[in-house]
Protein backbone atom coordinates (compact mmCIF):
# COMPACT_ATOMS: atom_id res chain seq x y z
CA UNK A 1 0.00 0.00 0.00
CA UNK A 2 0.91 3.68 -1.05
CA UNK A 3 2.21 5.86 1.66
CA UNK A 4 -0.60 8.94 2.72
CA UNK A 5 0.18 11.00 -0.22
CA UNK A 6 1.90 14.56 0.87
CA UNK A 7 1.85 18.32 -0.48
CA UNK A 8 5.50 19.43 -1.95
CA UNK A 9 5.84 20.98 1.83
CA UNK A 10 5.27 18.27 3.18
CA UNK A 11 7.17 15.87 0.93
CA UNK A 12 10.24 17.81 2.24
CA UNK A 13 9.71 18.30 5.62
CA UNK A 14 9.71 14.38 5.96
CA UNK A 15 13.23 14.24 6.62
CA UNK A 16 14.37 16.17 9.06
CA UNK A 17 16.28 19.50 8.44
CA UNK A 18 20.45 19.58 8.85
CA UNK A 19 20.22 21.23 11.69
CA UNK A 20 17.40 19.51 13.30
CA UNK A 21 18.65 16.48 13.01
CA UNK A 22 21.65 17.04 14.74
CA UNK A 23 20.40 18.70 17.45
CA UNK A 24 17.79 15.43 18.23
CA UNK A 25 20.80 13.06 17.60
CA UNK A 26 22.91 15.23 20.32
CA UNK A 27 19.80 15.86 22.71
CA UNK A 28 18.84 11.97 22.78
CA UNK A 29 21.94 11.07 25.31
CA UNK A 30 22.70 14.82 26.19
CA UNK A 31 25.11 14.29 29.38
CA UNK A 32 24.23 17.68 31.75
CA UNK A 33 27.26 18.12 33.76
CA UNK A 34 29.14 16.90 30.77
CA UNK A 35 28.62 17.62 27.18
CA UNK A 36 28.61 20.76 26.16
CA UNK A 37 25.51 22.28 23.83
CA UNK A 38 27.11 25.48 22.38
CA UNK A 39 24.52 25.45 18.90
CA UNK A 40 21.36 25.86 20.65
CA UNK A 41 20.00 29.47 20.61
CA UNK A 42 18.06 29.17 24.15
CA UNK A 43 18.32 32.25 26.30
CA UNK A 44 20.51 32.01 29.44
CA UNK A 45 17.60 31.05 32.36
CA UNK A 46 19.44 33.83 34.88
CA UNK A 47 18.43 36.41 32.61
CA UNK A 48 14.29 35.63 32.66
CA UNK A 49 12.67 37.44 35.34
CA UNK A 50 10.75 34.63 37.54
CA UNK A 51 9.76 36.60 40.62
CA UNK A 52 8.31 39.24 37.99
CA UNK A 53 6.33 36.59 36.43
CA UNK A 54 4.44 35.70 39.50
CA UNK A 55 4.06 39.17 40.38
CA UNK A 56 2.65 40.49 36.88
CA UNK A 57 -0.33 36.97 36.81
CA UNK A 58 -1.17 38.28 39.99
CA UNK A 59 -1.45 42.07 38.22
CA UNK A 60 -3.51 41.01 35.41
CA UNK A 61 -5.73 38.06 37.27
CA UNK A 62 -6.19 41.03 40.29
CA UNK A 63 -7.10 43.91 36.98
CA UNK A 64 -10.08 42.94 35.07
CA UNK A 65 -10.77 46.00 34.41
CA UNK A 66 -7.22 47.09 31.97
CA UNK A 67 -6.41 42.88 31.66
CA UNK A 68 -9.81 41.99 29.97
CA UNK A 69 -10.51 38.06 30.39
CA UNK A 70 -7.06 37.00 30.12
CA UNK A 71 -7.57 33.30 30.54
CA UNK A 72 -9.95 33.59 27.47
CA UNK A 73 -9.65 33.67 23.55
CA UNK A 74 -8.45 36.84 22.51
CA UNK A 75 -8.74 38.66 18.91
CA UNK A 76 -6.46 38.04 15.73
CA UNK A 77 -4.77 41.60 15.80
CA UNK A 78 -3.58 41.17 19.41
CA UNK A 79 -4.37 42.41 23.00
CA UNK A 80 -4.96 45.78 22.62
CA UNK A 81 -3.27 46.56 26.06
CA UNK A 82 -0.51 44.58 24.51
CA UNK A 83 -0.53 46.87 21.77
CA UNK A 84 -0.26 49.98 23.19
CA UNK A 85 2.25 48.62 25.81
CA UNK A 86 4.46 47.90 22.62
CA UNK A 87 3.99 51.30 21.18
CA UNK A 88 4.74 53.13 24.95
CA UNK A 89 7.77 51.08 24.89
CA UNK A 90 9.36 51.76 21.90
CA UNK A 91 7.90 55.88 21.80
CA UNK A 92 9.03 56.48 25.30
CA UNK A 93 12.75 54.91 24.89
CA UNK A 94 13.22 55.65 21.01
CA UNK A 95 13.93 52.41 20.22
CA UNK A 96 15.56 52.99 17.33
CA UNK A 97 14.72 56.47 16.87
CA UNK A 98 10.74 55.79 16.73
CA UNK A 99 8.48 58.21 17.96
CA UNK A 100 4.59 58.86 18.70
CA UNK A 101 4.24 60.34 15.16
CA UNK A 102 5.86 57.37 13.21
CA UNK A 103 4.04 54.84 15.19
CA UNK A 104 0.97 56.41 14.72
CA UNK A 105 1.51 56.30 11.30
CA UNK A 106 1.89 52.14 11.33
CA UNK A 107 -0.16 49.44 12.50
CA UNK A 108 1.47 46.71 15.07
CA UNK A 109 -0.38 43.08 15.19
CA UNK A 110 0.68 40.47 17.44
CA UNK A 111 1.80 36.45 15.93
CA UNK A 112 0.11 33.48 17.18
CA UNK A 113 3.19 31.91 18.31
CA UNK A 114 6.19 34.26 18.78
CA UNK A 115 8.25 35.88 15.67
CA UNK A 116 8.52 32.91 14.53
CA UNK A 117 4.87 32.32 13.57
CA UNK A 118 4.70 35.92 11.75
CA UNK A 119 7.73 34.35 9.53
CA UNK A 120 5.70 31.25 8.56
CA UNK A 121 2.76 34.07 7.91
CA UNK A 122 4.57 35.62 5.47
CA UNK A 123 5.58 32.33 3.41
CA UNK A 124 1.56 32.23 3.49
CA UNK A 125 0.82 35.18 2.27
CA UNK A 126 3.61 36.19 -0.30
CA UNK A 127 3.35 34.17 -3.80
CA UNK A 128 6.17 31.98 -3.95
CA UNK A 129 9.63 33.39 -5.14
CA UNK A 130 12.75 34.62 -4.61
CA UNK A 131 13.55 35.79 -1.51
CA UNK A 132 16.50 38.41 -0.85
CA UNK A 133 18.60 38.16 2.25
CA UNK A 134 22.47 37.76 3.82
CA UNK A 135 24.82 34.94 3.92
CA UNK A 136 25.35 33.71 6.38
CA UNK A 137 21.46 33.47 6.61
CA UNK A 138 19.40 32.69 9.52
CA UNK A 139 19.56 29.01 8.27
CA UNK A 140 16.07 27.63 10.50
CA UNK A 141 14.33 30.17 8.27
CA UNK A 142 15.52 29.93 5.13
CA UNK A 143 15.37 26.69 5.01
CA UNK A 144 11.69 26.35 5.60
CA UNK A 145 11.58 29.09 2.82
CA UNK A 146 13.32 26.54 0.61
CA UNK A 147 10.42 23.54 1.49
CA UNK A 148 7.72 26.21 1.59
CA UNK A 149 9.14 26.37 -2.74
CA UNK A 150 10.99 29.68 -2.08
CA UNK A 151 14.49 30.23 -3.97
CA UNK A 152 17.05 32.57 -2.16
CA UNK A 153 19.06 35.48 -3.47
CA UNK A 154 21.74 35.49 -0.76
CA UNK A 155 23.92 38.30 -0.71
CA UNK A 156 27.42 38.09 1.60
CA UNK A 157 27.48 40.25 4.74
CA UNK A 158 30.81 42.25 5.79
CA UNK A 159 31.28 43.75 8.84
CA UNK A 160 28.51 46.42 8.12
CA UNK A 161 25.28 43.99 7.14
CA UNK A 162 24.50 42.59 4.03
CA UNK A 163 26.23 44.40 0.88
CA UNK A 164 24.20 46.73 -1.07
CA UNK A 165 26.58 47.61 -3.75
CA UNK A 166 26.69 44.12 -4.55
CA UNK A 167 23.16 43.50 -4.21
CA UNK A 168 22.62 46.29 -6.89
CA UNK A 169 24.62 44.34 -9.07
CA UNK A 170 23.03 40.37 -8.27
CA UNK A 171 19.37 42.27 -9.18
CA UNK A 172 20.86 43.58 -12.50
CA UNK A 173 21.88 40.80 -13.09
CA UNK A 174 18.94 39.23 -12.42
CA UNK A 175 17.56 40.71 -15.68
CA UNK A 176 13.68 39.54 -16.49
CA UNK A 177 14.05 37.30 -13.55
CA UNK A 178 13.99 39.77 -11.08
CA UNK A 179 10.29 40.18 -11.31
CA UNK A 180 10.24 36.88 -9.11
CA UNK A 181 11.45 38.65 -6.03
CA UNK A 182 8.96 38.65 -2.97
CA UNK A 183 10.56 40.21 -0.33
CA UNK A 184 14.00 41.33 1.45
CA UNK A 185 14.46 39.29 4.47
CA UNK A 186 16.86 40.89 6.73
CA UNK A 187 18.04 40.09 9.91
CA UNK A 188 19.09 42.77 11.44
CA UNK A 189 21.61 41.10 14.02
CA UNK A 190 21.89 38.06 11.90
CA UNK A 191 21.94 35.08 13.08
CA UNK A 192 24.49 33.28 12.77
CA UNK A 193 26.95 35.69 12.83
CA UNK A 194 25.76 38.43 15.04
CA UNK A 195 27.21 41.43 12.08
CA UNK A 196 24.75 44.53 13.10
CA UNK A 197 23.66 46.27 9.77
CA UNK A 198 24.84 49.74 9.87
CA UNK A 199 22.25 52.70 9.67
CA UNK A 200 23.84 53.19 6.13
CA UNK A 201 23.11 50.14 5.05
CA UNK A 202 19.28 49.85 6.22
CA UNK A 203 18.75 53.15 4.10
CA UNK A 204 20.37 51.70 1.23
CA UNK A 205 18.10 48.70 1.60
CA UNK A 206 14.94 50.48 1.67
CA UNK A 207 16.12 52.63 -1.02
CA UNK A 208 17.12 49.74 -3.05
CA UNK A 209 13.63 47.89 -2.84
CA UNK A 210 11.94 51.53 -3.16
CA UNK A 211 13.54 51.81 -6.69
CA UNK A 212 12.77 48.09 -7.82
CA UNK A 213 9.19 48.39 -6.59
CA UNK A 214 8.80 51.83 -8.71
CA UNK A 215 10.07 49.64 -11.83
CA UNK A 216 8.09 46.31 -11.15
CA UNK A 217 4.97 48.73 -10.24
CA UNK A 218 4.21 46.62 -7.35
CA UNK A 219 5.76 46.72 -3.72
CA UNK A 220 8.35 44.60 -2.55
CA UNK A 221 8.09 44.58 1.42
CA UNK A 222 11.34 44.58 3.38
CA UNK A 223 11.39 42.93 6.29
CA UNK A 224 13.75 43.94 9.16
CA UNK A 225 13.74 41.39 11.76
CA UNK A 226 15.20 42.88 14.71
CA UNK A 227 15.20 39.47 17.17
CA UNK A 228 18.44 40.44 19.01
CA UNK A 229 18.50 44.27 18.70
CA UNK A 230 17.21 45.14 21.94
CA UNK A 231 20.07 43.17 22.63
CA UNK A 232 22.78 44.80 21.97
CA UNK A 233 25.42 45.29 24.60
CA UNK A 234 28.45 46.87 23.77
CA UNK A 235 28.25 50.52 24.88
CA UNK A 236 30.32 51.85 21.57
CA UNK A 237 28.10 50.70 19.19
CA UNK A 238 25.90 53.17 16.91
CA UNK A 239 22.53 53.18 18.45
CA UNK A 240 20.38 51.77 15.53
CA UNK A 241 17.97 53.65 13.36
CA UNK A 242 14.56 52.24 12.59
CA UNK A 243 13.72 52.07 8.84
CA UNK A 244 10.24 53.06 9.53
CA UNK A 245 11.36 56.52 9.96
CA UNK A 246 12.24 56.74 6.45
CA UNK A 247 9.63 54.58 4.53
CA UNK A 248 8.10 57.13 2.17
CA UNK A 249 6.80 53.87 0.15
CA UNK A 250 5.28 51.92 2.61
CA UNK A 251 7.10 49.01 2.02
CA UNK A 252 9.17 48.70 5.61
CA UNK A 253 8.22 45.77 8.18
CA UNK A 254 10.00 45.36 11.27
CA UNK A 255 9.13 42.10 13.39
CA UNK A 256 10.29 42.09 17.23
CA UNK A 257 9.96 39.77 20.23
CA UNK A 258 9.90 39.51 23.63
CA UNK A 259 11.58 35.89 23.97
CA UNK A 260 15.12 37.31 24.19
CA UNK A 261 14.85 40.55 26.73
CA UNK A 262 12.01 39.08 28.70
CA UNK A 263 11.56 34.73 28.11
CA UNK A 264 10.85 32.62 24.92
CA UNK A 265 7.67 31.16 27.13
CA UNK A 266 5.86 33.77 26.11
CA UNK A 267 5.75 33.42 22.61
CA UNK A 268 5.06 37.13 22.07
CA UNK A 269 6.00 38.31 18.46
CA UNK A 270 4.79 41.65 17.05
CA UNK A 271 5.39 43.29 13.59
CA UNK A 272 4.59 46.96 12.80
CA UNK A 273 4.59 48.24 9.55
CA UNK A 274 2.18 50.45 7.14
CA UNK A 275 -1.91 49.22 6.92
CA UNK A 276 -2.65 47.34 3.81
CA UNK A 277 -3.66 44.43 2.25
CA UNK A 278 -0.67 42.56 2.58
CA UNK A 279 -1.18 43.36 6.88
CA UNK A 280 -4.91 42.69 6.55
CA UNK A 281 -4.02 39.09 5.30
CA UNK A 282 -0.99 38.58 7.75
CA UNK A 283 -3.60 39.69 10.80
CA UNK A 284 -6.38 36.74 9.10
CA UNK A 285 -3.10 34.52 8.92
CA UNK A 286 -3.27 34.45 12.55
CA UNK A 287 -6.92 34.38 13.20
CA UNK A 288 -6.69 30.42 10.76
CA UNK A 289 -3.92 29.56 13.31
CA UNK A 290 -5.53 29.77 16.28
CA UNK A 291 -7.10 33.07 16.62
CA UNK A 292 -4.16 34.59 18.76
CA UNK A 293 -1.43 34.55 21.04
CA UNK A 294 -2.92 33.10 24.20
CA UNK A 295 -4.42 35.80 26.52
CA UNK A 296 -2.79 35.21 28.91
CA UNK A 297 0.90 35.46 27.77
CA UNK A 298 -0.05 39.00 25.74
CA UNK A 299 -1.21 40.18 29.37
CA UNK A 300 1.10 39.11 31.20
CA UNK A 301 3.82 40.73 28.64
CA UNK A 302 1.69 43.79 28.37
CA UNK A 303 2.44 44.06 32.52
CA UNK A 304 6.18 43.28 32.52
CA UNK A 305 6.56 45.86 29.44
CA UNK A 306 4.87 48.96 31.87
CA UNK A 307 6.37 47.87 34.71
CA UNK A 308 9.55 46.14 34.70
CA UNK A 309 11.44 46.11 31.03
CA UNK A 310 14.04 48.97 31.40
CA UNK A 311 15.43 47.24 34.54
CA UNK A 312 15.35 44.23 32.46
CA UNK A 313 16.65 45.20 29.75
CA UNK A 314 19.72 46.65 31.35
CA UNK A 315 20.36 43.44 33.79
CA UNK A 316 20.18 41.25 30.65
CA UNK A 317 22.63 43.17 28.54
CA UNK A 318 24.86 43.62 30.65
CA UNK A 319 24.74 39.94 31.89
CA UNK A 320 25.46 39.00 27.96
CA UNK A 321 28.20 41.91 28.01
CA UNK A 322 30.14 40.34 30.80
CA UNK A 323 29.68 36.64 29.40
CA UNK A 324 30.59 37.70 25.52
CA UNK A 325 33.96 39.75 27.12
CA UNK A 326 34.81 36.40 28.90
CA UNK A 327 34.08 33.83 25.89
CA UNK A 328 35.74 36.48 23.48
CA UNK A 329 38.86 36.70 25.54
CA UNK A 330 39.21 32.69 25.44
CA UNK A 331 38.57 32.33 21.89
CA UNK A 332 41.23 34.45 21.17
CA UNK A 333 43.53 33.16 23.63
CA UNK A 334 42.89 29.58 22.96
CA UNK A 335 42.01 29.62 19.12
CA UNK A 336 43.09 33.09 17.83
CA UNK A 337 45.77 31.83 16.15
CA UNK A 338 43.72 30.24 13.83
CA UNK A 339 41.11 32.10 12.84
CA UNK A 340 40.38 34.69 9.55
CA UNK A 341 37.72 36.32 11.19
CA UNK A 342 35.69 36.50 14.39
CA UNK A 343 32.82 38.14 14.32
CA UNK A 344 29.79 38.31 17.04
CA UNK A 345 30.25 39.37 20.96
CA UNK A 346 28.59 42.78 20.49
CA UNK A 347 24.86 41.94 20.54
CA UNK A 348 23.03 38.74 21.15
CA UNK A 349 25.05 36.00 22.49
CA UNK A 350 26.92 34.54 19.51
CA UNK A 351 30.16 34.18 18.24
CA UNK A 352 30.99 33.32 14.35
CA UNK A 353 34.17 31.92 13.76
CA UNK A 354 35.73 31.07 10.36
CA UNK A 355 38.85 29.55 10.73
CA UNK A 356 42.08 29.73 8.00
CA UNK A 357 42.10 26.13 6.76
CA UNK A 358 40.45 24.18 9.54
CA UNK A 359 37.12 22.67 8.19
CA UNK A 360 34.18 21.93 10.47
CA UNK A 361 31.47 20.52 8.52
CA UNK A 362 29.62 17.37 10.08
CA UNK A 363 32.09 14.59 8.05
CA UNK A 364 35.28 17.01 9.59
CA UNK A 365 37.86 15.68 11.42
CA UNK A 366 37.32 18.98 13.72
CA UNK A 367 33.60 17.96 14.34
CA UNK A 368 33.95 14.13 15.02
CA UNK A 369 36.75 14.89 17.35
CA UNK A 370 34.21 16.78 19.51
CA UNK A 371 30.93 14.64 18.97
CA UNK A 372 33.15 11.67 19.89
CA UNK A 373 32.31 9.94 16.40
CA UNK A 374 36.24 9.43 15.41
CA UNK A 375 35.95 5.75 15.79
CA UNK A 376 38.89 5.80 17.53
CA UNK A 377 38.86 4.83 21.39
CA UNK A 378 41.50 6.92 22.51
CA UNK A 379 39.62 9.81 21.40
CA UNK A 380 35.92 9.40 22.05
CA UNK A 381 36.38 7.19 24.89
CA UNK A 382 34.36 3.83 25.96
CA UNK A 383 31.06 3.35 24.41
CA UNK A 384 29.66 3.45 27.56
CA UNK A 385 31.42 6.57 29.29
CA UNK A 386 32.74 8.78 26.36
CA UNK A 387 34.35 11.35 26.42
CA UNK A 388 32.99 14.74 26.84
CA UNK A 389 31.27 16.42 23.69
CA UNK A 390 30.63 19.62 22.28
CA UNK A 391 27.92 20.67 20.00
CA UNK A 392 28.20 23.55 17.40
CA UNK A 393 26.11 24.59 14.26
CA UNK A 394 28.55 23.80 11.37
CA UNK A 395 28.71 26.76 9.09
CA UNK A 396 27.71 24.78 6.12
CA UNK A 397 24.36 25.12 7.50
CA UNK A 398 24.21 28.42 7.78
CA UNK A 399 25.56 29.75 4.19
CA UNK A 400 23.50 29.06 0.74
CA UNK A 401 24.68 26.11 -0.87
CA UNK A 402 24.02 27.38 -4.21
CA UNK A 403 25.36 30.61 -3.33
CA UNK A 404 29.05 32.48 -2.84
CA UNK A 405 29.28 31.85 0.42
CA UNK A 406 29.52 28.28 0.38
CA UNK A 407 33.18 26.95 0.45
CA UNK A 408 34.35 29.21 3.17
CA UNK A 409 31.27 27.75 5.20
CA UNK A 410 32.82 24.62 5.55
CA UNK A 411 35.35 26.54 7.75
CA UNK A 412 32.50 28.10 9.88
CA UNK A 413 30.85 27.48 13.19
CA UNK A 414 28.63 29.22 15.25
CA UNK A 415 29.00 29.03 19.47
CA UNK A 416 26.37 30.38 21.46
CA UNK A 417 27.15 31.56 24.68
CA UNK A 418 23.65 32.30 25.41
CA UNK A 419 22.10 29.34 27.52
CA UNK A 420 25.58 27.53 29.12
CA UNK A 421 27.41 28.87 31.95
CA UNK A 422 31.05 30.23 31.87
CA UNK A 423 32.85 27.75 33.44
CA UNK A 424 31.12 25.19 30.69
CA UNK A 425 31.88 27.30 28.21
CA UNK A 426 35.48 27.51 29.34
CA UNK A 427 35.85 24.14 28.98
CA UNK A 428 34.16 23.54 25.34
CA UNK A 429 36.72 26.12 24.29
CA UNK A 430 39.82 24.49 25.48
CA UNK A 431 38.18 21.08 23.48
CA UNK A 432 37.88 23.28 20.51
CA UNK A 433 41.50 23.92 20.88
CA UNK A 434 42.30 20.11 20.73
CA UNK A 435 39.84 19.28 18.04
CA UNK A 436 41.94 22.31 15.79
CA UNK A 437 44.78 20.16 16.96
CA UNK A 438 43.03 16.91 16.15
CA UNK A 439 42.22 17.84 12.53
CA UNK A 440 45.60 19.74 12.00
CA UNK A 441 47.58 16.89 12.85
CA UNK A 442 49.22 14.80 10.35
CA UNK A 443 46.79 11.46 8.99
CA UNK A 444 47.93 7.91 10.53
Amino acid sequence: MNEIPLSSYGRASSSPAPVNRMMASFASDFRDGLDINLGVGYVNEDTIPSDHFRLGFEEVLDNPDRYRQPLNYGGPRGSSVLIESIRCFLADNAVGGLDSSVLAGNEIIIGANGASSLLESLAQVLPQGLVITADPMYYIYTNFLERNGFDLLTIPEDSDGLQTELLDKRIAELGPRADEIRMFYIVTVNNPSCVILSNARRRALVDIATRLSQRLGRKIPVIFDRAYEDLIHDPDVEPCESALRGDEAGIVYEIGTLSKVLAPALRIGYMIGADCPFLRAMIQRTSDTGFSAPQITQSLSSWLLDHQIVAQLENVRAGYRDKARAVGGWIDERLGGLLENVSGGLAGFYFYLTFRDIETHEDSDFFKYLTRTTGKSDVDGPSEARNPRVIYIPGEHCVNCAGMMADVGRRQLRLSYGFEGLEAIERAIALLQQAADYARAPGD
